[in-house]
């Protein structure tokens, strides 16, 4: 039995466990391997060190924003419930869009690092079943099986225990600390600690600390995964920030500790640990991990133990963090129906069962497509997080800003300010030469935010509230956004084409001789060479402009849809149901349409009939409340009748407006009599009666539209009085 219900998430985070979370999901894998060696390949120890400490003011500024917005939406999504609530439900879609690639693709990346895991330090237990080659890596049935039953049972901690993931979460994160903190103490005891070159020599030590300090949004994502879970906590929001700035901190303390512990040893027969880190792609073992092999070198096979439990432990928190984070931003767009309500329901502990289902449903084929395309949409991350803490950033600028709070206004733009300047670092440099993220990487992104185009295609049909696609703004800035990824994947690519080219050519002349003399066969091999990478190129231009096409055209075919939308909305406002005349929704259009023009000087000439029912309150009174809708809609045929080629009015509950132009202006007296001749023969019967008066527009005495209605409601109300002497019921 399926024990749901649909009431709040349970509260049952202390400022301690949310610590925790927040530590436990922002560090992974990647904390022991890139830190390790793409750091210090980047930037030496002194650049890596002094960059993930810039890194860590830059994210102090962006979580004071997250802590300022949570105490203003204590609810659970996070940085989608801020931008939402601040921007409208078109910027929270596309916060959410990116926000759910961003913690997916980490907790793909932590899964299928499981077997790499058990590839250093187990051996091949589990490569059996060798399935296919993805991009050169080989999947093993397996290592895919350990990802796979790796996220069950991860997935079942968080839904069906209360607290257990709390707990669990809490333990390693502490084990991790610990382990880390004694690997790194214990590196300093034995030996002597060569950090030379403190520096890598193939740029400016400022360029080397900017490309760490850019890498931040990716170093820290997942320190605001509390925000997610705002709804569980069990302390006062005047602690959320002592919480982020805690989490941030000892983050940054692990970072900095896993790059100085890595360059205190290295293997004999290197010179220096830069000679060795940039070397680590012929090793394995404990040696293609440097600070293993610095655990090892100080402390032996008890420090790599220490290490071993440590990196076990990061990979099961980051499994934890960023299920329980997917899981309520899932949890909260099923509140506001963009997926289906059963994601917003919580089972009998307090978690949303439904929404963590969903996220083993999509990830459980993950596996399958081996470690190389989730490192491309890991890295697409990297991006995401930027567009994300921006969003956050200039929420709480946005926010701060009616109250006058001028602190949390500067952290605001502080915020936005430095995630403009990361974006800019991360593609102008990739836009002009080679980049340091892989082409795939930006065609990635370019996928994924065409996909999103789609699925809010999707989302605007099922919105019955017109609350979706009022910002033109936010998709036309995608689509910008979309055409200058594209360009800069379209650069990368041509520019791999011509590398392979050269090499190709390198390689055949290495082959063939020397290249004094150009033979035949050398031109022949040169020019296809030269037609090949024409070939790759004009490849490259067709499918960037075709997955910018295509998502222009499906935002032209969102707008459109849009447009319809508001139009069938206008037409229903513009309509009385009950009659099928226009409403009075209608007539205030028309009143400052006409307004316009007597201001103007440029009305032409016409005049206004007002109506009113005679004894529909007898009628209502009587014969009940649908007798009386009968009894209007036989008054506004009557009208309609008579005035063929005017707009008809329901104002009120029985009362209409006609205003008359050109051949109904011409011949309104004829038709008022008509009318006033039907009504006379319907005093005393059960049909009809309807007191109208008229009153024509004088360009000398009326200023506008209501002047010409006033004079002819009080001729109405005399006709009334007449009908009444005549024997007509008055109400």
């Amino acid at each position: 039995m399926d024990n749901t219900r649909t009431n709040q998430l349970s509260k049952n985070l202390s400022p301690v466990n949310a610590c925790a979370f927040s530590i436990g999901t922002s560090i992974g894998w990647g904390s022991m391997v890139i830190t390790g060696n793409t750091y210090l390949m980047q930037a030496g120890p002194l650049g890596s060190v002094l960059g993930i400490v810039i890194g860590t003011i830059v994210m102090l500024i962006v979580s004071r924003n997250y802590a300022y917005l949570m105490r203003q939406y204590p609810d659970a999504g996070g940085s989608y419930v801020f931008v939402k609530n601040v921007f409208g439900y078109d910027h929270g879609f596309l916060t959410a869009w990116f926000l759910m690639l961003t913690y997916l693709s980490i907790l793909w990346a932590n899964a299928t690092s499981l077997p790499l895991f058990a590839r250093i330090f187990m051996g091949d237990m589990f490569r059996f079943g060798r399935l296919y080659s993805v991009f050169g890596y080989d999947v093993y049935l397996g290592e895919t099986i350990l990802s796979i039953v790796a996220m069950l049972i991860i997935a079942g901690l968080c839904s069906l225990w209360k607290n257990t993931a709390a707990t669990i979460m809490t333990v390693l994160v502490f084990v991790f600390t610990l382990c880390i903190a004694v690997v790194f103490i214990g590196s300093f005891f034995g030996k002597s600690v060569p950090f030379s070159p403190l520096f890598v020599s193939d740029s400016s030590a400022i360029v080397q600390i900017a490309k760490i300090t850019i890498i931040s949004p990716w170093a820290f994502i997942g320190f605001e995964c509390i925000a997610h879970g705002a709804e569980e906590m069990k302390f006062g929001s005047s602690s959320y920030h002592n919480v982020f700035r805690i989490s941030v901190i000892v983050t940054a303390v692990l970072y900095i500790m896993v790059v100085i512990m890595s360059v205190t040893a290295y293997p004999d027969r290197y010179s220096s640990w830069l000679e060795y880190v940039r070397d680590i792609g012929n090793l394995s073992g404990i040696e293609a991990l440097p600070p293993f092999y610095a655990a090892y070198a100080h402390m032996g096979n008890t420090g790599v133990i220490l290490l071993m439990a440590a990196l076990f432990a990061l990979v099961i928190t980051s499994l934890i963090g960023n299920i329980t984070a997917v899981s309520r931003l899932i949890y909260a767009l099923g509140r506001d129906d963009i997926f289906p309500q059963k994601y917003m329901t919580v089972n009998a502990v307090g978690t949303p069962s439904h929404a963590i289902k969903f996220i083993v449903f999509i990830s459980v084929l993950i596996p399958f497509l081996g470690r190389t395309p989730i490192g491309w949409i890991v890295d697409v991350t990297t991006i995401g997080a930027t567009l994300i803490y921006g969003f956050v950033s200039v929420s709480a600028a946005k926010l701060a800003d009616p109250v006058k709070d001028r602190k949390e206004r500067a952290y605001g733009y502080a915020g936005l300010v430095l995630m403009i300047l990361f974006a800019l670092y991360m593609f102008l440099p990739n836009l002009m030469s080679a980049g340091t993220m892989e082409k795939e990487t930006y065609f990635l992104f370019v996928v994924w935010s065409i996909l999103g185009f789609f699925v809010f295609s999707n989302v605007l049909r099922k919105d019955n509230s017109a609350r979706f696609g009022r910002s033109v703004v936010v998709w036309v800035s995608l689509l910008a956004l979309i055409l200058f990824v594209s360009l800069v994947w379209m650069r990368q690519s041509m520019m791999d084409s011509s590398n392979k080219v050269l090499s190709d050519i390198r390689q055949y002349y290495s082959a063939n001789g020397d290249g004094s003399e150009l033979r035949a066969d050398d031109e022949e091999f040169v020019i296809s060479r030269i037609r090949s990478l024409e070939t790759d190129d004009t490849r490259t231009v067709i499918m960037a402009m075709s997955m910018f096409m295509l998502s222009m055209g499906v935002m032209i075919w969102n707008y459109s849809y849009m447009n319809k939308k508001t139009k069938q909305s206008e037409e229903i406002a513009n309509r009385d149901p009950m009659t099928g005349v226009k409403s009075k929704h209608a007539y205030m259009k028309s009143e400052q349409e006409y307004d316009k023009k007597i201001a103007d000087d440029s009305a032409e000439e016409f005049a206004i009939v007002v109506c009113d029912v005679n004894g529909l309150k007898y009628i209502n009174d009587t014969f009940g409340h649908e007798a009386g809708d009968d009894y209007i809609r036989a008054a506004s045929e009557m009208i309609c009748a008579i005035f063929k080629r005017s707009p008809v009015f329901r104002i009120g509950g029985d009362e209409f407006v006609i205003i008359l132009s050109g051949n109904d202006y011409s011949d309104r007296e004829q038709l008022m009599g008509e009318l006033n001749s039907i009504v006379d023969q319907n005093v005393g019967t059960d049909k009809v009666v309807v007191a109208v008066g008229m009153s024509e527009f004088s360009k000398e005495d009326d200023y506008n539209l209501h002047t010409v209605f006033a004079r002819a409601d009080g001729l109405m109300y005399e006709r009334k009085q007449h009908l009444k002497n005549m024997g007509a019921k008055a109400r």
